[in-house]
């Protein structure tokens, strides 16, 4: 073969391969997309953690996050004492992150709520920051604020955050699909009912439905429900138990790869 040739050979090799490459690399972005959008929980702590964790280490032996709140001050005279979450050493324990990791986690919580705990306005503007300008993220950010809100004391502390992001990021698939169930089990009775599930599906469409359809009408919702309950609610009796949420999703893929998409990014 001519010199010429070869040169034309192995510059359409290389044509091929960037072009195989580009499709591999747009496949891999498209499916984590797919499963993020699903997921506007999941999508949401993905944002936080990279915002959380993006601060520069800083050289230092402390042992206990109190010690942080030294130089701290006040956001108005409106907000609660600053809070001391507990020591690094039973934070640890209590998740599966290491200390190094909640001292990062830290900060960045700390830069975002000095007074070291956050209501629920305060969270519903911080989740907001995650969506594009005009999306109604209210409603889906107080039924996640809720979830968090372990105590149910109108704050979440730095523990219930943390406690909830390791459930969330590094917790076993049936951890995760537990904390799916108290999100829809809004009232906290161990029940799912169709008002509930309605309610939630109906803020998922507010946050991230209108993106991609944009007419969304009270029976897209009313459809919506109905085939999840047709596929969970196993002895038809109007609600959805722990027991029949966790059997449907354990065995429905869509589901368990979208609640593994967020290890890949930790």
């Amino acid at each position: 073969m001519s010199e010429e040739g070869e040169v034309t050979s192995e510059r359409s090799e290389r044509a091929i391969y960037e072009i195989e490459d580009r499709s591999r690399r747009v496949s891999r972005i498209s499916q984590r997309h797919r499963h993020s959008k699903a997921n506007p929980c999941l999508r949401f702590l993905q944002a936080v953690w990279a915002k959380f964790t993006e601060t520069k280490d800083k050289s230092d032996d402390l042992d206990s996050l109190e010690l942080y709140y030294l130089n701290s001050e006040l956001e108005d005279l409106e907000t609660p004492p600053r809070y001391r979450p507990g020591s690094l050493e039973s934070l640890s324990k209590a998740t599966r992150f290491t200390q190094e990791e909640i001292k990062k986690i830290y900060r960045g919580f700390k830069a975002e709520c000095p007074t070291g705990v956050v209501r629920e306005d305060t969270f519903k503007m911080i989740y907001a920051q995650f969506f594009p300008q005009g999306v109604n993220s209210s409603q889906y950010a107080h039924y996640v604020f809720n979830t968090l809100d372990q105590d149910h004391s109108g704050l979440i502390s730095f523990e219930d955050f943390v406690q909830n992001l390791s459930i969330l990021s590094r917790g076993t698939l049936e951890e995760k699909l537990r904390w799916a169930f108290s999100l829809y089990d809004i009232n906290g009775d161990g029940y799912i009912t169709r008002e509930e599930m309605t309610e939630i599906v109906s803020s998922i469409y507010d946050l991230m439905g209108k993106l991609a359809e944009p007419c969304i009408e009270d029976d897209t919702v009313k459809e919506k429900v109905d085939r999840i309950f047709q596929k969970m609610d196993k002895n038809q009796d109007g609600v959805v138990t722990l027991d029949e949420f966790l059997d449907c999703c354990k065995t429905d893929k869509d589901i368990s790869a979208s609640m593994a998409v967020f290890n890949s990014c930790m």
